[in-house]
């Protein structure tokens, strides 16, 4: 006679404190937890998990619900999440996502939509820390995603259990990184709760769909979810290294200007080791371009060898930057079409408004005057008096094209980086260049790129 399966063990409240506290968060922190929830078992089951530490801790947590009204019933699936989760005595909210349909790239256009969201939500309740339920399983699928597309060490390393996200103002937590799915769902069997079963989580249209399917297989020749897991932190461990070798190679080779641009020496990038070198180049286009996600590593070996080869020619663009040659170095500045659109101030003023991804705008209240913050431009640029043209002249045409310039009803009011300021009233504004991911090796407070 055999044996039946195996029980599967819930999460108890003293392991999940273990998880929260393995994440290595500041001595009183975080003063307040949002909690993503769609309303699936997993992140159901983090919200019951998360409810009962934050009580312990004496904080109130945050749920938020995502619509992404990309189903006829999703509304009611946010509702019936909603009201399970206030049943469980937790604060819930519902964020509607607007606009139409994504036509392509449906699960990333939703994921950036939900996180954009969810972001938001969190600012607006000024929480600096919120909750993802990512696990095990999902961990491994994501790393054969990577896998199929060709990624390097950063993307093999799949998701890390803390993501700083600078320019959005959170840090997401994935306390659950090394349980299985299984474990989260036996955890609200064993409360009695019920949860809502996406059906696009049965579409196979979908990649990551389709390598669940193949998951029983892999794991049958060895290649299970915990030894996938297990690789990927090792990648993150080897990423880690690697980062301090491009920390250091960007020190000696590489200075950022608080104009908002990079140079680089190209012939510092040839003579480290090509590993290195496309990390310390990646990590540079980020700073200058603002992007939170590293470049696609074929392009970027493309860009790469230009560089290394002297290749450049006319220059290129990539990742939202202009990569030229410039008096013997090598010029990142920031792509003038691919800056952001400009950005209307609050009459309440500004204490810290992020401009381009890049900037932070702050600028004392000014009752009843409309004003905004973009780039100078070449026809503002041509409004400018003499001194401030002047100015600019000493800068790579790249780069004040894109400079962040403060205008109102009656054109340019101030611009800092060129020391123009029309008015005495306009002198506290200021634009500082603002590293989102932060960066070490640059000499700006409180930088920490890698």
């Amino acid at each position: 006679m055999s044996a039946g399966p195996i029980p599967v063990e819930p999460v108890g409240a003293a392991e999940f404190a273990t998880l929260m506290h393995d994440l290595g968060l500041p001595p009183g922190q975080p003063a307040r937890l949002a909690i993503a929830c769609s309303g699936g078992a997993d992140s159901l089951a983090l919200a019951l998990l998360a409810r009962d530490w934050c009580r312990d801790k004496g904080i109130s947590p945050l749920a938020l619900i995502v619509d992404h009204r990309l189903r006829p019933d999703s509304a009611d699936e946010a509702r019936r999440t909603e009201a399970r989760l206030v049943a469980l005595g937790i604060e819930a909210r519902i964020l509607v996502r607007s606009g139409p349909v994504p036509r392509s790239n449906l699960q990333e256009a939703a994921r950036e939509a939900r996180y954009r969201l969810l972001a938001a939500a969190c600012r607006a309740a000024g929480i600096a820390y919120l909750l993802l339920a990512h696990h095990r399983d999902d961990q491994a699928e994501t790393f054969l995603l990577r896998l199929a597309r060709g990624s390097g060490v950063d993307g093999l390393a799949a998701m890390a259990p803390v993501t700083k996200r600078p320019a959005d103002e959170v840090t997401l937590l994935r306390p659950l990184l090394g349980l299985p799915r299984a474990r989260l769902r036996a955890t609200l069997e064993a409360h009695g709760l019920a949860w809502e079963e996406d059906p696009s989580n049965r579409n196979e249209a979908f990649a990551r769909v389709r390598l669940r399917r193949l998951m029983p297989m892999l794991a049958a020749e060895g290649m299970g979810a915990r030894r996938l897991a297990a690789t990927a932190a090792r990648m993150r461990r080897a990423g880690a290294a690697l980062d301090h070798y491009a920390a250091r190679l960007l020190r000696e080779a590489a200075t950022l200007e608080s104009a908002g641009f990079a140079l680089l020496e190209a012939a510092r990038i040839a003579d480290a080791p090509e590993e290195v070198g496309l990390r310390a180049l990646s990590r540079l286009l980020m700073g200058v371009s603002g992007a939170t996600r590293p470049a696609r590593l074929e392009r970027l070996e493309a860009l790469h060898a230009a560089i290394v080869g002297a290749r450049l020619g006319q220059g290129r663009t990539f990742m939202g930057c202009r990569i030229l040659p410039w008096r013997s170095r090598i010029l990142i500045a920031r792509e003038e079409r691919a800056v952001a659109a400009d950005l209307a101030l609050p009459e309440t003023g500004s204490n810290g408004l992020l401009w381009d991804r890049r900037f932070l705008i702050r600028l004392a209240p000014r009752s009843g005057q409309v004003l905004r913050v973009g780039a100078l431009g070449v026809a503002q640029q041509a409004g400018l008096p003499a001194p401030a043209r002047a100015a600019a002249r000493h800068l790579p045409s790249a780069v004040w094209r894109t400079l962040p310039a403060l205008m109102g009803l009656e054109g340019v009011l101030a611009v800092p980086h060129l020391n123009y300021c029309r008015a005495p009233e306009f002198h506290d504004f200021s634009a500082e260049f603002y590293i989102a991911p932060p960066v070490a090796w640059w000499p700006g407070p409180g930088r920490d790129l890698l």
